[in-house]
């Protein structure tokens, strides 16, 4: 019996030590802040100025917001904001949404004439008891809230635009960025999270076609316990499985970014087995911990990283295919 009661109070000492030591190592488990990430090469210059937010010790919402804006700007990005390929009716219609840390949240959809529809994206967020605003309704209230009414079609997008008429065939081809968003991810160094995605939606879509991009839980969705997901690529697929939202509960449930970024992808796959040899989605995902992860249907999705521990540099993520 004493035999069988020193052993049950080592075995308990040495539980007890255990689990003190799994705490501790918890507690000292460093953070890598702040950390952004945002979708394709574009992200690049957009990391670059959201890095001078977090540098200076701002918040992550401003950093995605100021981030995505570079891209949206560039008349030369296609896929983004001003210069972004028109639908099929010659018109450019740009989809933004936006999360913070706190779960406050602002989308607008088919929106037209203003460059920077991430900030409009923001004003619906904080200024309306609304999520999303579309269409005429979202012009009108950007408008209103001092927003500039612009031309978005540039003379070269527009003669694209009068190409493809000569044939009309809508097919999207994987990676050509014309086709693609900017999502952007930032944990800045008060350990909060807060994302960012817009886009012009696919080249010559029908007029009133909304993707992924500006649908909190399918383009973005931000979890300050967990962590944070962005998609890129053909957004009818991403908002078949809530894809964002998807990436984060598999984190909440212990997987890491990466794994959770391939469960996702998986995802699709198992539920269009022939359509996803043909499209391109990618995911790109951040932890709490400054963990990332990013998975792609296809090869050839890339994506940029600026940290203290990595200076802005494009890296191509694992595929499936």
């Amino acid at each position: 019996m004493k035999t069988s009661r020193r052993k049950f109070i080592l075995s308990s000492t040495l539980l007890a030590s255990l689990g003190s030591m799994q705490k501790l190592f918890a507690q000292e488990k460093k953070t890598t802040v702040p950390i952004v990430i945002s979708t394709w090469n574009f992200g690049v210059g957009a990391n670059a100025e959201a890095w001078k937010v977090l540098a200076g010790k701002g918040r992550a919402l401003d950093a995605v917001e100021n981030g995505v804006q570079v891209p949206e700007g560039d008349p030369k990005e296609t896929s983004v904001g001003l210069g972004g390929l028109p639908d099929r009716d010659g018109r450019v219609t740009l989809d933004a949404c936006i999360m913070d840390e706190h779960a406050n949240i602002g989308a607008v959809a088919c929106i037209e004439h203003i460059v920077h529809p991430i900030s409009v994206a923001r004003k619906v967020m904080e200024k309306t008891p609304h999520v999303l605003l579309v269409g005429d309704g979202a012009l009108q209230f950007a408008l209103a809230n001092g927003f500039k009414k612009e031309n978005l079609l540039t003379k070269e997008s527009e003669q694209a635009w009068k190409e493809w008429l000569k044939k009309g065939v809508y097919k999207p081809i994987a990676n050509i960025e014309n086709h693609d968003t900017i999502g952007m991810i930032a944990l800045d160094t008060h350990q909060n999270l807060s994302g960012a995605c817009t886009t012009s939606g696919m080249a010559y879509k029908m007029h009133g076609r909304v993707g992924d991009s500006p649908i909190i839980g399918a383009g973005l969705f931000v979890d300050n316990e967990v962590g944070a997901a962005t998609s890129t690529g053909v957004g009818e697929e991403v908002i078949r499985i809530c894809g964002s939202h998807l990436v984060v509960e598999l984190m909440r449930q212990g997987n890491t970014p990466q794994q959770a970024c391939e469960l996702a992808v998986k995802r699709i796959v198992k539920n269009q087995p022939q359509k996803s040899k043909e499209i391109q989605v990618g995911f790109l995902a951040l932890n709490k911990n400054g963990e990332l992860g990013a998975y792609a249907l296809q090869k050839g999705f890339t994506y940029a990283v600026y940290s203290n521990e990595v200076p802005n540099k494009i890296f191509e993520s694992k595929s499936y295919y």
